[in-house]
C-alpha cells in the first residue's frame, strides 16, 4: 500500500503500522504476536484504541519512529507489521 493509496482509501480500512507513511496517524485496533514481544509492546502503551503517528524512518527505512501518548519510540518494520490500525488521516 502506498502513501497515495492510504490517502485515498476509506479511513475505516484496517492496515498495518508498517505501511503508515510519515505525517499520518491512525488508531491501533489490534496487536498480534505472543510472549515477550507482545508483553513488551503492550507495556509501551501500544494498545487498542491508542492514536499513533509516524514521525520518520531511518535512512535505510528501518527502524521507524512513532509518536503516541506524548512520547516517541522506534520499532522495526517486522514489529510494526504485527500492529493493525484504522482511521488513517494525514497530519497537516
Amino acid at each position: 500500500m502506498t502513501t497515495s493509496d492510504i490517502s485515498k482509501s476509506n479511513t475505516q480500512t484496517i492496515t498495518t503500522l508498517d505501511v503508515l507513511p510519515p505525517n499520518h496517524r491512525g488508531t491501533i485496533t489490534c496487536v498480534h504476536g505472543a510472549g515477550a514481544f507482545k508483553k513488551r509492546i503492550l507495556g509501551m502503551g501500544i494498545v487498542a484504541g491508542t492514536e499513533i503517528e509516524t514521525v520518520r524512518s531511518a535512512p535505510l527505512g528501518d527502524p521507524v519512529e512513532y509518536r503516541l501518548k506524548g512520547y516517541c519510540l522506534s520499532l522495526r518494520k517486522s514489529e510494526a507489521k504485527l500492529i493493525e490500525i484504522n482511521n488513517v488521516t494525514e497530519i497537516k
